[in-house]
């Protein structure tokens, strides 16, 4: 039982919500909006916290579930007036670092991979291989659209033009998203929006985080040695546990090791 003493003050509270693997995918790891959402409500209404701490580890996914997180997380820290910490592992690139730049401060370790701001579509064409093998497609459609992309179908101009532009919103979106965060701590003599990435110091140096810091010593340093730490985690579902979702985590696992597997982890 946790005594409450009045004339006593409780040390500072950190909350801590881990936001890791790529995002928008399926199956009982997945980071998504609608998965994470109970999670970052917690972390900012209960026990007071003097600040939220995020974890990331994220290659990035999803573009719109990158958005909806990383506006949830900017819309409660407004609403509590609690303010945010990303503290990056592994990686921040792509939607994982969508997410980051939702934090007010983003430190990272000195090899973590940072930025890549960027957008990307890929896929197979298999045209020729169905030729070869005497198969014929058949597609009937209302609307002269509606079958862009087929990757049954040999690449037509048009719909490659189509998605460049799809393609260059999204871009758009993610460089406005970035410039409103980093603001004036963005170096703007380079071009950090062509999808490269970075290390840490590296980064650091172009404003995209604040420098070399790690959770622990960092809260440590800014509330204090007493500074306690509460930690929001996702539960596994209680059918995952008895293999029900074997094939489709499987399935899943590798999508994310390619994901992660771009940025040589």
């Amino acid at each position: 039982m946790n005594l409450r003493i009045p004339f006593l003050k409780n040390p500072p509270l950190v909350s801590v919500v881990r936001l890791t693997g790529a995002i928008g995918m399926s199956g009982r790891g997945a980071l998504n909006d609608h998965a994470i959402a109970p999670l970052l409500e917690k972390a900012f209404k209960r026990g007071k916290p003097a600040m939220v701490a995020l974890e990331i580890n994220s290659p990035g996914g999803s573009p719109v579930q990158s958005s909806l997180i990383g506006a949830r997380i900017l819309r409660l820290s407004q609403e509590t007036k609690v303010p945010v910490t990303a503290f990056v592992e592994d990686v921040a690139a792509s939607g994982g670092y969508w997410l980051a730049a939702a934090a007010d401060e983003i430190w990272a370790d000195e090899s973590s991979v940072i930025g890549s701001i960027g957008v990307i579509s890929a896929g197979f064409g298999a045209h020729v291989f169905l030729a070869r093998q005497g198969v014929e497609r058949r597609v009937y459609t209302a609307g002269k659209s509606k079958s862009m992309l087929d990757p049954f179908r040999p690449e037509n101009e048009e719909d490659v033009a189509r998605l460049k532009v799809i393609l260059g919103d999204i871009h758009d979106n993610f460089i406005a998203h970035v410039k409103s965060r980093r603001g004036d701590k963005l170096d703007t003599t380079k071009d950090l929006f062509t999808g490269e990435f970075w290390l840490a110091r590296r980064a650091a140096d172009r404003g995209l985080i604040d420098g070399i810091g790690h959770m622990k010593p960092k809260m440590q340093e800014r509330f204090g040695d007493k500074v306690q730490f509460r930690q929001y985690a996702r539960r596994r579902p209680l059918l995952s546990r008895f293999g029900a979702q074997l094939a489709d985590d499987a399935v899943t696992g590798i999508e994310e090791r390619a994901a992660y597997a771009r940025f040589g982890l």
